[in-house]
């Protein structure tokens, strides 16, 4: 049996981390959660380069910060926040790509 991550975390959400990145967060309300997700190795930098169609070179930061209970990363921006092209000026629409990622349960 699977869940989708947006089942089991209480907050997904992408924002801007400065004029060149935006980072993730992935927050889970229950340790219980966190830990069946961390554990599963379903998000790691390899799923993140994969799911966002980028080298693994973009990921800046990947950590699991086990006091909140929550996944957090950081991608470069192909281009800078607010210059031609860029289509996301706050990286707040960046994150649906995470909702369906299929979490094992038991």
């Amino acid at each position: 049996m699977v869940k989708k991550l947006s089942d089991l975390a209480k907050t997904i959400r992408s924002k801007n981390a400065g004029t060149d990145k935006v980072t993730f967060d992935i927050i889970f309300r229950e340790k219980e959660n966190y830990e069946l997700v961390k554990s599963s190795q379903v998000l790691t930098e390899e799923t993140v380069a994969r799911l966002f169609n980028i080298p693994i070179d973009m990921i800046s930061d990947f950590v699991h910060f086990d006091p909140a209970y929550a996944i957090k990363f950081t991608i470069y921006r192909p281009t800078p926040s607010g210059g031609p092209g860029e289509r996301d000026i706050f990286g707040c629409q960046q994150y649906p790509p995470l909702l369906d990622i299929e979490v094992p349960v038991e």
